[in-house]
């Protein structure tokens, strides 16, 4: 979508881009049409992944469309881009995750790309968190992942090996944690980690509209799927474990476990 609609895109760059979203496109249909799992999480567990797919869709839309506005305005790059200025002013104090973002502008940057950087940073936050709390009620609601069928963990997250060593249901929860946490710091560490970068390898130049847009959604889509796998994670353990409970009670009851 950046290099469809954003100016200054050259030719050759849309078609590298169309090249790479056909693959994954083929990736993502030979993930879900096979029997057996390869690397895609949660493929079996919706609405997961739809919901990940469609936060990081409206991002990059967004982002897109007020990029786009600098040099061909309309009412919806206007209306985004006051949204966002809304919510980055709001949470733009010291060591907030929109202030350590405007840290990586350079020095000489000028008025109008700073509102620009703190605009498009305070609106992928705020749907990052709109994003969080849609996932936490769904779960709710629907009693996810469950929802009255057998969970597969194996085809759900087939890169996590339950014969690995230790008890499966601690080591969800340990993994849960480490991407809560994950989650919970990246928005802060992320900008660091440019600033650091950027004094021995060359600096990520927000000045390009592809650069910019693509690398607020990371700085906001990383985080909240970090955040998403812990809950779910944290979410599978609870479910195994009250299994067990069960299982231990009919043993208790009647002396043998069900079939």
């Amino acid at each position: 979508m950046p290099s469809v609609l954003l100016p200054g895109v050259n030719a050759d760059t849309a078609q590298v881009v169309a090249l790479v979203s056909l693959a994954g496109a083929v990736l993502v249909f030979f993930e879900y049409s096979s029997a057996y799992p390869s690397l895609v999480e949660f493929r079996d567990a919706p609405p997961f992944n739809r919901v990940r797919y469609v936060s990081l869709l409206i991002t990059v839309s967004l982002l897109t469309i007020i990029v786009r506005g600098e040099a061909d305005p309309s009412t919806l790059s206007m209306f985004a881009k006051a949204t966002g200025n809304i919510i980055g002013e709001a949470i733009n104090f010291e060591y907030s995750p929109v202030n350590l973002v405007a840290l990586m502008l350079p020095a000489d940057a000028g008025l109008d790309q700073l509102v620009l950087v703190r605009s498009i940073a305070g609106l992928s936050y705020l749907i990052s968190l709109m994003t969080l709390v849609a996932f936490l009620m769904l779960i709710r609601i629907q009693g996810w992942p469950s929802r009255g069928k057998t969970f597969n963990v194996w085809v759900n997250l087939p890169t996590f090996d339950p014969s690995a060593g230790g008890d499966v249901v601690a080591r969800l929860v340990r993994d849960g944690r480490v991407n809560i946490i994950l989650g919970l710091v990246l928005p802060f560490l992320l900008p660091v980690m440019v600033l650091a970068a950027s004094k021995v390898f060359d600096p990520i130049v927000l000045d390009s509209p592809q650069t910019m847009v693509w690398t607020m959604t990371a700085w906001a889509f990383l985080p909240t799927s970090l955040f998403m796998r812990g809950i779910a994670m944290r979410r599978i353990a609870a479910m195994i474990k009250e299994k067990r409970k069960r299982s231990n009670a009919y043993v208790e009851k009647h002396g043998y476990t069900p079939a």
